[in-house]
């Protein structure tokens, strides 16, 4: 049996919710990943894709990724692959997202089958899928119990850590030149913080979307926690001097994390662009790092 026909078969089977087909001894599948998630999903699994696209940042591909992907073919952007490159690597399965691909899914499925996930930051999700749809079933599942049981260990060892202050309030910050950007429960990082027991303020509990744009110093109360985690462009002088100067406001130095001393520089690839379980895992270990560096296990 080919490689493309096992692939046919077990994402039919996989679409109908049983387990997919496995071949003994078969050969590894060529699967191209269209979006950053699934891309981080392919290496965690122990699969080396045939083709990847562009990260966001960090260009060609994040540093994280780049021993293990080195050498892999670049298809194009995320948002705009190239059918052409794409075919020229005789794919076996392409990895892609509904949002950012469904226009182009009828010419993607004359090449080989087609994975479409609805949403590219559910990381848990993306790890199951690509796990059925190429026989890592397995792998998936031990990636996953590993992830549960490290949330579990870090969720108690914070809630000892901090006694009756727990859970904590965050907030997540960009620092753009003009602005900052605040992330939400529903962003990639909000989601891993929620499963650790981290909590929002009113204002980003109401809120809709992935994040609020703060335009202005007046509105950084807005953003007010606990434990403030913030990135931004280091090698951008425009970001550094905004930051200096939100940093010296009296309004940033009246909230809570920066009075308590709470407030960590943290890596952005992997909090908000890395969108899979090998970038979710830099988050625990940011968290780690932070919070409980000088704790007792």
């Amino acid at each position: 049996m080919s490689r493309r026909t096992l692939m046919r078969l077990s994402l039919g089977v996989l679409a109908a919710g049983a387990m997919p087909l496995a071949t003994a001894g078969a050969a590894a599948p060529r699967v191209i990943t269209l979006f950053q998630g699934a891309t981080d999903t392919a290496v965690a699994l122990g699969i080396r894709p045939a083709g990847v696209v562009d990260s966001w940042s960090e260009k060609p591909m994040y540093r994280y990724l780049r021993s293990p992907l080195a050498g892999v073919p670049h298809v194009g952007l995320e948002t705009q692959p190239s059918l052409e490159d794409i075919a020229l690597l005789s794919p076996d399965l392409i990895v892609a997202s509904r949002f950012r691909h469904e226009r182009i899914a009828g010419l993607l499925e004359q090449l080989c089958p087609v994975v479409m996930l609805d949403e590219v930051f559910e990381f848990r999700h993306t790890l199951r899928v690509v796990g059925a749809a190429t026989a890592c079933n397995g792998e998936a599942q031990a990636l996953q119990a590993r992830w549960d049981a490290r949330v579990h260990e870090l969720r108690e060892r914070l809630a000892a850590r901090f006694g009756t202050r727990w859970p904590l309030s965050v907030s997540v910050l960009d620092v753009r030149e003009d602005h900052l950007r605040s992330y939400l429960p529903d962003s990639f990082a909000g989601s891993v913080l929620a499963e650790l027991g981290f909590v929002w303020n009113r204002q980003s509990r109401d809120a809709s979307g992935v994040s609020i744009k703060l335009r202005s110093r007046e509105s950084l109360p807005v953003a007010d926690a606990d434990v403030f985690f913030v990135f931004g462009r280091a090698d951008s002088p425009a970001v550094q001097r905004h930051y200096q100067a939100i940093t010296g406001h009296p309004l940033w130095q009246r909230m809570a994390a920066p009075q308590a001393g709470q407030v960590w520089w943290v890596d952005g690839v992997a909090w908000i662009f890395s969108g899979g379980i090998l970038g979710a895992t830099r988050i625990l270990d940011d968290i780690e790092r932070s919070l409980l560096a000088d704790a007792t296990t």
